[in-house]
């Protein structure tokens, strides 16, 4: 397996390698800048002091006499106080008259080569090879009292003179940078570590990783999640959101963007999403984009306690009503079973009795008594209906009718051979159950002898038609066309208005399950009192015979 460095540790060296670099590249400018100011500063000194020196009193009458005992009594007191490496004196012929570091070299040639333009009554400073080495070095030219040229004098400081001077400003420069060095190896590894640790000690791998993970996570939730940070700008929103919000434009385009851009809330709604306070809410019921959901906000906290944005999940609130409205059912259909299974156990029991105490006429009376009804409907039920599923869920409600005191009727022109294509079994159940539902409960609310409830289900003439009638109240006339929405009903909650949770499911899901199957429900008076509804739903037209069971 191939070694690979952490994170932290590549992040040091990187910053290590680079600050040496960098405190190199300055150290050779700084250096650089340092050694031409040092030249510079040393010429003009040595300029200074060979033009004071061509200008003592009596020098110049000492060089025309070539008196070379007078000269050196006379610059050698210059020379102890100077700091200059040497200082020579020099004639028009461009010989030695004195020689400071060098009292041999009296009377031998000027090494150099640069004296014409001393000779010609001009200061000049250059670097040139002496008799004693490579010097930087200025000369100045010796006047009479006519301002002809009798001499030359030069003070030079050798290049080692300058370069031990640079050698030892390098030093201590370089002590300074090893300090600062030392602080930044300090400063990076403390700057690496708190990078890591706001990156949760992971490496950028997983950091990539988790990013794609929660990318694709996101995408594949059925809810929608959105999510701000403090300044309330949208950070993420996933498509299930954009979908449900009816929001065209795509994510890139609406990142950054303030939430109240994106999204039309509530004038309350981070106020009552409790994004004010420092709790995690759930199942709040607000509007977004016109929108009824149920939204959950959890805090985003990079540290504990610290909030720096929030995540909302939300779902449709239909969604949530449609899923209720439908394990309402299924308990339903339960609850019919149970009932069966109760009045089934009585009629054992007393048959029971009856056989134990040998009244076998009575038990035989008993019987024919209790399954004439029972198996008139069974046997009409299962001779007129091919879905076992739907024979079950009549002889519920036929039972369970029974036990209020509402009577079920079938029409005895009933038939269904096959299910028509655009609805499921399970839908028909619904549809059918539904309508069942409410057209005895409409009757137990009537002022009058519960009359029974009628059922027509025929699937002649390539359609299927399902009547449920009822001798309820009846339903009023400005409430028909709203009947089908979703929250609204005939049947008020204690007396409150005709909308609320605990009703107006069910024939929404009704006509939500006819529509989707192309077909059409309708709503009648009935004769003398109570309603009619009438479920059409086609056959396809290339389809002779649907669904059989056998």
């Amino acid at each position: 397996m191939k070694f690979r460095l952490p994170f932290q540790v590549k992040l040091f060296l990187s910053l290590v390698v680079f600050s040496c670099v960098l405190l190199a590249l300055l150290g050779a400018i700084l250096f650089h800048i340092i050694d031409r100011q040092l030249h510079h500063d040393l010429g003009q000194r040595a300029r200074v002091q060979a033009s004071e020196i061509a200008l003592m009193p009596g020098l110049a009458q000492k060089v025309k006499a070539r008196d070379i005992s007078g000269i050196a009594q006379l610059i050698q007191p210059l020379r102890d106080k100077s700091d200059a490496s040497y200082i020579v004196i020099g004639d028009t012929r461009e010989l030695h008259l004195y020689h400071s570091e060098s009292p041999n070299r009296v009377d031998l040639p000027m090494i150099g080569g640069d004296n014409a333009g001393v000779l010609a009554g001009k200061t000049i400073i250059s670097v040139r090879q002496g008799g004693i080495g490579v010097s930087l070095r200025s000369k100045a030219p010796i006047l009479d009292a006519n301002n002809q040229v009798i001499g030359i004098v030069s003070v030079g400081y050798l290049t080692s003179y300058i370069d031990n001077i640079n050698g030892r400003r390098l030093a201590q420069a370089g002590l300074y940078g090893l300090l600062l060095l030392l602080l930044l190896f300090i400063f990076s590894w403390m700057f690496t570590r708190n990078v890591k640790r706001q990156m949760f000690w992971l490496e950028p791998k997983d950091i990539a990783l988790l990013v794609r993970q929660q990318k694709a996570l996101l995408e594949a939730m059925y809810e929608g999640v959105f999510a701000v940070n403090a300044e309330k700008q949208l950070i993420s929103i996933n498509r299930a959101a954009r979908e449900l919000l009816d929001i065209r434009r795509p994510e890139n385009e609406l990142l950054g963007k303030p939430l109240a851009e994106v999204l039309q809330t509530p004038p309350a709604f981070f106020t009552q999403s409790g994004v004010s306070g420092n709790n995690s809410q759930h199942d709040q019921i607000t509007v977004l984009n016109q929108r009824q959901v149920i939204v959950n906000r959890v805090p985003i906290e990079l540290e504990p306690g610290a909030e720096s944005g929030w995540v909302f999940s939300f779902r449709d609130k239909n969604d949530i009503n449609t899923l209720s409205s439908q394990l309402s059912q299924v308990k339903r259909y339960a609850d019919n079973l149970r009932i069966m299974r109760h009045e089934q156990l009585n009629w054992t029991a007393t048959l029971a009795g009856l056989l134990q105490m040998q009244r076998y006429d009575d038990a035989m009376h008993y019987i024919q008594a209790q399954s004439e009804g029972a198996q008139a409907v069974l046997d009409f039920v299962s001779a007129r209906f091919t879905s076992p599923a739907l024979c079950g869920l009549l002889l519920g409600k036929y039972v369970s009718a029974r036990e209020k005191g509402v009577g079920l009727s079938f029409d005895p022109a009933c038939q269904l051979t096959r299910i028509p294509a655009g609805i499921s079994e399970t839908e028909l159940m619904s549809v059918v159950g539904n309508l069942l539902d409410n057209a005895v409960d409409a009757t137990l609310k009537a002022l009058s002898p519960p009359a029974p409830v009628e059922l027509y289900i025929s699937d002649r003439n390539q359609e299927l038609l399902i009547e449920v009638a009822d001798q309820g109240n009846g339903v009023e006339d400005a409430l028909k066309p709203h009947l089908f929405e979703q929250g609204v009903t005939s049947k008020p909650s204690s007396g409150q208005d005709a909308t609320g949770a605990e009703h107006g499911i069910g024939l929404y899901l009704v006509a939500g399950y006819v529509r989707q199957a192309g077909g059409s429900i309708e709503i009648s008076d009935n004769t003398p009192q109570g309603t009619i509804f009438s479920v059409f739903i086609p056959y396809p037209a290339e389809a002779l015979t649907g669904q059989n069971h056998e």
